[in-house]
């Protein structure tokens, strides 16, 4: 069944319910309002004759101005017959002996229904009994009844009902319409939802539902919209990877064959005698340098493979600030003098560092290396400094610089500021700051860059002291 369908059943359902239980107890309220108007006002007709102490002639007077409201008198002696209205044959009240006997003991008798009237009409009647004392010696004189035919109270009651039905039939018409109106709105708005989710599953995320912040179905439409922005990002970033991840695979691939194709024309030169005795060892060591690139590329990958999956383990050790950076400047001079550059450590023999020494010189050297590559003839200073219970490590170079829309994109693996310097003698596969980062982070400290354009870059590290690690764990 379809939810508009679901929805008018339910709405019905629940109106047919209301309409069906409040009429009955309107019903029932309006049946016993009526009966007990109606037994007020025969006692109180029974009261103005007893407190006016009205003569047969009076009475006659009062049933005339009575009669058009169906409303007759009788009076019955102690004897219990019928005094008035007077009758050639003999009448009695025909009420039981218990309730004659409590009106003798002075007590009223309420709104009783009995089939005949007061000289056997063969109408039902309601009638109020009220006993009659004698005013000196307080002697049971007998007793007044006032009755009314039902069929006037039922024909009452029965107008009464009809109005009811017609207003409640009325209103459950006015609210059926009513509920078919909601229903269709509501299921608009859900079709509408509907539609939007089939863009999306078609891959169209440029999808908004309109929000009036009123009620779920607005809070509903902002979770939609939310998870449309959402899937819309999420989207672009896989395609954005996907294109970072091709461009990798290029580069990756290039940068292999590179050196691949070097070795394999010296092994052929080897081979067929081609390469003269005295440019062996230079062919040797270009082989070799070919390979360390390779490696260096491979193991690049894995670090970064094995970092991201916390699958490797920091031996970490306090060291000296000065004498790591000092290795590290060293390590890189020939490439640093290959460009023009001058490498310059600032350290105290004091400053002390304490992490895995291997992945800090790992770290470093990479940072080194972008500097180096995006600087010529400039200078690279490597320093340390203390910072309350942090060791703060700065790689700071005067090079090319880096422009503020690429910045927060450097981390991340594959990508390249500069795709058009990929080719360089350093052959950089983009993953080398993902991997500084990723260790950093898993040092405790953080990494922050700045820079300008044209002025230069600094890459800061802070690793927190040793007391404070100790304390941490």
């Amino acid at each position: 069944m379809k939810y508009v369908y679901q929805q008018i059943l339910a709405f019905f359902a629940l109106i047919l319910l209301t309409v069906s239980t409040t009429g009955i107890l309107i019903i029932q309220y309006v049946t016993s309002n009526v009966y007990d108007e109606k037994e007020a006002q025969l006692y109180g007709y029974a009261e103005s004759v007893i407190d006016q102490n009205m003569t047969i002639q009076q009475l006659e007077s009062g049933s005339a101005l009575v009669s058009n409201q169906d409303v007759s008198f009788a009076i019955f002696d102690a004897e219990d017959h019928m005094v008035y209205p007077q009758a050639t044959d003999l009448y009695t009240s025909g009420i039981s002996a218990e309730d004659f006997e409590r009106l003798a003991a002075g007590e009223r008798i309420s709104l009783t229904e009995r089939d005949r009237g007061f000289m056997n009409e063969k109408k039902p009647f309601l009638t109020v009994y009220l006993p009659l004392f004698n005013a000196t010696t307080a002697e049971f004189t007998g007793f007044i009844a006032v009755g009314s035919p039902v069929k006037g109270i039922e024909d009452e009651i029965s107008e009464i009902e009809h109005n009811l039905l017609v207003a409640v039939l009325t209103s459950g018409g006015i609210a059926i319409i009513l509920s078919l109106g909601i229903a269709n709105y509501l299921t608009r708005r859900i079709k509408r939802m509907r539609r939007a989710t089939h863009e999306i599953a078609s891959g169209n995320f440029d999808i908004a539902l309109e929000n009036y912040h009123k009620d779920e179905f607005d809070e509903l439409s902002e979770d939609f919209n939310q998870m449309a922005r959402s899937l819309k990002a999420s989207n672009e970033e896989v395609e954005r990877q996907e294109n970072l991840r091709r461009q990798f695979m290029m580069d990756v691939a290039h940068e292999m064959r590179t050196p691949l194709t070097t070795i394999n024309g010296i092994l052929e030169g080897l081979q067929h005698h081609m390469i003269p005795e005295g440019s062996r060892d230079r062919s040797m060591q270009l082989m070799q340098k070919e390979t360390k690139r390779l490696i260096r590329l491979v193991n690049e990958n894995l670090d970064y493979e094995k970092i991201r999956s916390n699958q490797i383990v920091l031996v970490k050790q306090e060291f000296s600030a000065k004498e790591a950076l000092e290795n590290v400047a060293e390590q890189m001079r020939s490439k640093a003098e290959a460009r023009a550059d001058r490498i310059i450590v600032q350290a105290e023999t004091a400053d002390r560092i304490y992490a895995d020494y291997d992945r800090f010189i790992q770290i470093m050297v990479n940072l080194t290396q972008n500097a180096i590559q995006f600087t010529k003839n400039g200078t690279i200073t490597l320093s340390s400094f203390p910072d309350g219970e942090q060791q703060v490590i700065q790689v700071k170079d005067t090079g090319i610089g880096i422009e503020k829309k690429d910045i927060t994109s450097i981390w991340e693996r594959f990508y390249k500021v500069d795709v058009s310097r990929k080719n360089t003698k350093f052959g950089e596969s983009g993953i080398g700051l993902a991997v500084v980062q990723s260790l950093v982070l898993n040092h405790k400290g953080t990494i922050d860059v700045e820079s300008d354009p044209g002025e230069g870059t600094t890459f800061t590290i802070t690793l927190p002291t040793k007391a404070v690690s100790e304390k941490d764990k």
